[in-house]
């Protein structure tokens, strides 16, 4: 025999001074309303609803549209990093093409080829032999 069994759903209440915790967070602009649902598992209805209630900055009778100055400095940073890279990548650029010119110069003028060759054999090394 089995019993037919129903789940009890919880229904989870928060307190007033958590509520206005995660607003504060919210209004300071710490954190996106999409980053504090991750970071607390609650959902985006439920934030927005007590930034609708509890916020300072939201008036009676106007739809909060949310800035994301967190998701803004984010792409300040990767645009500084790109930039950043594109720096170091261009200076990479700029030692390979003289070395590329170098090693030119020295087979040209001083008759010196200091490219390796494949067909090259390698080196026969050390003449002592490793001692086991």
């Amino acid at each position: 025999m089995s019993a037919k069994v129903k789940k009890i759903r919880k229904k989870r209440s928060y307190a007033i001074g958590f509520k206005k915790e995660i607003v504060r967070l919210f209004d300071q602009g710490k954190y996106s309303v999409l980053e504090i649902s991750r970071l607390y598992s609650l959902h985006c209805s439920l934030i927005y609803g007590w930034i609708y209630k509890y916020s300072s900055f939201n008036e009676t009778g106007y739809r909060l549209v949310e800035m994301k100055q967190s998701s803004t400095s984010k792409v300040k940073a990767l645009e500084d990093r790109i930039r950043e890279l594109e720096q170091t990548v261009g200076q990479k650029q700029i030692k390979i093409e003289f070395l590329e010119e170098l090693i030119a110069t020295a087979k040209d003028e001083l008759n010196i080829d200091i490219k390796k060759k494949s067909s090259t054999p390698p080196s026969s090394g050390s003449s002592k032999k490793r001692q086991r």
